[in-house]
């Protein structure tokens, strides 16, 4: 399980945290986004895809038909930090995806910490019976599912 939790805002005061729907979360990394989707009555995550887009157009299109298919009334991005809680590159990049996800659907959007997920991610990858070399497929995705199921557990 995931130790120190954080749920933030992105800069908006103005959006009340629905407590029905479904959201979709994202495991934003360079290469890949893991997205994962769940419901808020129900409280289970579930891995969904992986978007492998190269260019940021590209990408903000594969989840544009993402939102467009599931309807999310929330959406939830993994915030990667060190493990003394500083931040590093990828934490501003993972806040500035989450505040163009914000501003081009208009959907709230949560930041979770994200640490330790896709170690933990690998670790059930492996215990299920599914070798490094087949996980690089999912693992972004599960690690998703992870930082969304964090949020519900809140």
């Amino acid at each position: 399980m995931i130790n120190n939790i954080t749920h933030t805002n992105i800069d908006s005061p103005v959006f009340k945290e629905p407590s029905v729907g479904t959201v979709l979360a994202f495991d934003f990394g360079e290469k890949r986004i893991g997205v994962a989707v769940g419901d808020l009555e129900l409280g289970l995550a579930h891995p969904l895809v992986t978007i492998k887009e190269g260019a940021t157009k590209n990408r903000f299109n594969v989840i544009a038909k993402l939102i467009e298919e599931w309807e999310p009334v929330q959406l939830v991005v993994g915030l990667p930090i060190h493990v003394d809680g500083t931040g590093h590159k990828l934490t501003h990049l993972s806040k500035r995806f989450a505040r163009r996800l914000e501003g081009r659907f208009g959907i709230n959007v949560k930041l979770v910490d994200e640490r330790y997920t896709s170690i933990t991610a690998s670790m059930g990858l492996s215990e299920a019976g599914i070798n490094c070399k087949k996980q690089r497929f999912i693992i972004d995705q599960v690690a998703a599912q992870q930082i969304l199921q964090s949020y519900f557990d809140r």
